[in-house]
């Protein structure tokens, strides 16, 4: 996914504190899976070494990015937190706070890349997993990951665009990106508030329903 800084800015510009009335509705999508996954597609059982590795990395990231004690902080946590979803194959991804440094780095997302490269999470998967981590349909996958830009650029605080995404994990990646642009510690922890539901809503799906 492309977000490059001067869009992310753009998309942010004026944004003032608080989008938590949004929260409610974006927590209602449920989450439940069938049974996570071997080797790197979702089927019955446990997660996976690397698919639970990545949740675990993904949830420690949402966690600091919460917990940060400064902007830059905040800003690298959400860096990881989006190049862990995304992976290599969507744009954007990289160095995206400008610190030298890519967290998260990776060679594979947990979703697929833009030019159907396979993350980790695959279909065919579980109900759940299908609905709440894939979101549906990936035969398209650049046009998935288009509307996650789309919705990016959209949003502002009267208007959260993100609950239409249906792939929790790609919800991740829209806080995680309005973070990166973020001109507080305040609002950077007020997006981290919004991703650390949709990790649990991806984790409770992938650890079985």
């Amino acid at each position: 996914m492309s977000v490059l800084s001067t869009g992310l800015a753009a998309a942010t510009l004026g944004l003032v504190v608080s989008c938590a009335a949004s929260s409610q509705t974006e927590a209602q999508s449920p989450a439940r899976a069938d049974s996570a996954q071997t080797d790197s597609s979702a089927t019955a059982g446990s997660p996976a070494a690397p698919v639970q590795q990545r949740l675990d990395d993904l949830r420690a990231a949402v966690d600091g990015w919460q917990r940060a004690g400064d902007l830059a902080a905040a800003k690298a946590a959400a860096e990881t937190a989006r190049n862990l979803v995304t992976g290599p194959d969507v744009s954007g991804y990289g160095d995206l706070d400008g610190d030298g440094r890519t967290g998260g780095a990776n060679v594979a997302g947990l979703l697929p890349g833009e030019q159907g490269q396979p993350g980790l999470v695959t279909s065919p998967a579980p109900a759940c997993v299908e609905r709440d981590v894939l979101g549906g349909s990936w035969a398209d996958p650049a046009d998935r990951w288009q509307e996650v830009r789309s919705r990016v650029a959209a949003w502002s605080q009267i208007n959260n665009t993100f609950p239409a995404l249906p792939s929790h994990p790609q919800r991740v990646v829209g806080w995680a990106s309005l973070t990166l642009a973020a001109p507080t510690l305040e609002l950077a922890r007020e997006y981290a508030g919004h991703a650390q539901l949709h990790v649990r809503v991806t984790l409770e799906a992938l650890d079985g329903c």
